[in-house]
């Protein structure tokens, strides 16, 4: 198996899950970058970061997402969340998916750190 790529390509969700497919194909892409033995940052921002509710599957392409994220978790992928979109109840995060909370200065240092970015 190749080595990783060092630079990540980030993937930055803002989308609403709820409301937009877009985020169900972000986290696709992401998968598909990383599939590709290249590194990969997740960022969930604001209404993205409901991609880890508990009933995801009830969202626009939530089965696909959850299956996505599923497959993340097993590859030992991190989720880097905005630290004021991170919840506490029991019916966030089920999956118990690894969080890296960061803040917009963090966000702007993961960006200077990418070779590419996709903002959905």
């Amino acid at each position: 198996m190749a080595a990783k790529i060092e630079h990540p390509v980030l993937v930055a969700v803002s989308v609403d899950p709820e409301t937009s497919h877009r985020a169900n194909e972000a986290v696709r892409i992401a998968l598909g970058i990383l599939a590709g033995e290249n590194a990969v940052t997740i960022a969930l921002l604001g209404a993205g970061a409901k991609v880890l509710d508990a009933d995801v599957e009830d969202y626009a392409d939530g089965e696909d997402l959850l299956r996505h994220l599923g497959t993340l978790k097993k590859l030992g992928q991190a989720f880097h969340v905005e630290r004021d979109a991170m919840r506490t109840d029991p019916g966030w995060n089920p999956l118990g998916l690894q969080l890296v909370p960061i803040d917009r200065a963090t966000l702007g240092a993961l960006l200077a750190g990418s070779r590419r970015a996709l903002v959905f």
